[in-house]
């Protein structure tokens, strides 16, 4: 089946290519950070972190770590939980007068994804802040091919950002979040320490949970990168670039262990198992995807966040109108999957199994309705919203919903199924509830 899946297409891609971080995984490996840095020929950086995780364990176990390899730090702890423009040009100010010959970001995906856009911002400005964004919501300017060496120190267990050349950034003027992609936005090093998840909120566990899970499922059944345009100059390559053998390693296991420990892992803080689980799986999905890109998920993740009216999440202390990210992309992805199964069928057969859904009499032609089923049932055995009804949204708000995520283009392309509008509101039509 892979071997058809990744089958030569006229002028598409014959190569991909694969960049991942040097990667430390272990209970008590925050305490290799001064080493890891020092290793790397730091000898000042600027640490990135938000004002939650500012005075936590793990914040001062990486400074004293530095401190005791005779690195110099200057904190910046200004990141709003869903990293913005707004964090990103205080971050680059930050950079800009550091002074720095390396930077350390310790938190989750907002503070990882903030660290690599203010280095870029800071090291290169911009004229405009959109300027480095892709067609047609920025100009596609050229970046820079050198920034300063990132060690990454993930303290959730979802976006697997540091392994990753992706930001995600809210620009707050049209208050939706977009995707910067470059490689050279991918850490050098990544650290990550799974005791970090022993004291995240049950719904925080959920929320970084179906980002892995989603991140998985989407670049597993992702377009093929040889049903991508052929890249002439290698340089240009991107890394998101479609379904391949390497992502599929990477996300076959962490589908794996999102249906093994999802549950579990929300359910109980004292399931260190599950837990370290979930930390390890979302390394794997971010590997993964990083090296792939998401779809449709992610895609129509974004109309959510930014048509969100006067909701907010328990275990976030983040003001209204708030949904966190993860719990945002799985809302309507019973309804996705059903949707883009036509498209690969025994890709979304394999994962619904690998998911631990029970496909007993089930056939290929049930793929999209029994994975469908199967990310309902997580859903509501870790108490996540039932659909977009659950957090606020009903069919008069579909064709306002559907107008904001066709923006995400590159995503919507790296669907399975070719994809318009219409099929965009109908998907999120289908996803009110469940």
């Amino acid at each position: 089946m892979g071997c058809q899946y990744f089958d030569p297409c006229d002028n598409g891609a014959d190569t991909y290519t694969i960049a991942i971080p040097k990667y430390t995984f272990g209970r008590g490996c925050l305490r290799e950070a001064g080493a890891r840095a020092a290793g790397l020929g730091m000898t000042r950086v600027g640490l990135f972190t938000d004002p939650f995780l500012r005075d936590s364990v793990y914040v001062a176990t990486v400074l004293e770590s530095l401190k005791q390899a005779a690195v110099d730090v200057a904190v910046f702890d200004e990141t709003t939980i869903e990293a913005d423009d707004a964090s990103v040009e205080r971050g680059a100010a930050f950079v800009a007068e550091g002074n720095f010959d390396g930077v350390v970001s310790v938190g989750g995906g907002s503070v990882m994804d903030t660290a690599k856009a203010s280095m870029l911002y800071g090291l290169h400005p911009a004229e405009e802040f959109l300027d480095y964004f892709a067609p047609p919501l920025g100009a596609g300017r050229a970046i820079p091919r050198k920034l300063l060496p990132h060690l990454a120190c993930a303290t959730t267990s979802g976006t697997g950002s540091e392994c990753t050349s992706i930001s995600v950034l809210r620009i707050n003027d049209l208050a939706t979040k977009f995707v910067l992609a470059n490689p050279v936005l991918l850490p050098q090093e990544a650290l990550v320490d799974p005791a970090c998840s022993d004291t995240l909120p049950a719904m925080v566990v959920a929320s970084t949970g179906f980002d892995l899970l989603c991140h998985a499922l989407e670049c597993y059944t992702a377009k093929a990168y040889t049903r991508w345009d052929k890249q002439e100059d290698p340089l240009k390559r991107p890394l998101i670039q479609g379904a391949n053998p390497w992502s599929d390693l990477g996300a076959r296991k962490a589908l794996e262990i999102a249906g093994e420990y999802l549950e579990r892992g929300v359910n109980s803080a004292d399931d260190h198992e599950a837990r370290d689980q979930l930390m390890w799986g979302a390394s794997l999905a971010g590997m993964a995807f990083g090296n792939s890109g998401t779809h449709l998920g992610h895609a129509l993740s974004y109309g959510v966040t930014h048509l969100m009216r006067d909701v907010t999440t328990e275990g976030y202390p983040v003001k209204a109108p708030f949904v966190p990210h993860g719990i945002s992309v799985i809302l309507a992805a019973p309804s996705i999957f059903r949707y883009t199964a036509e498209a690969a069928p025994e890709r979304h057969f394999e994962a619904a199994g690998l998911l631990q859904c029970d496909l007993t009499g089930a056939g290929i032609d049930d793929s999209g309705e029994a994975l469908a089923r199967r990310l309902i049932e997580l859903m509501q055995k870790t108490g996540a919203p039932n659909g977009l009804g659950g957090v606020g949204f009903g069919p008069d708000d579909v064709p306002a919903l559907a107008a904001s995520s066709a923006r995400q283009v590159r995503a919507i392309a790296n669907s399975p199924r070719a994809t318009n509008l219409v099929d965009i509101e109908n998907i999120y039509a289908a996803a009110i509830s469940y």
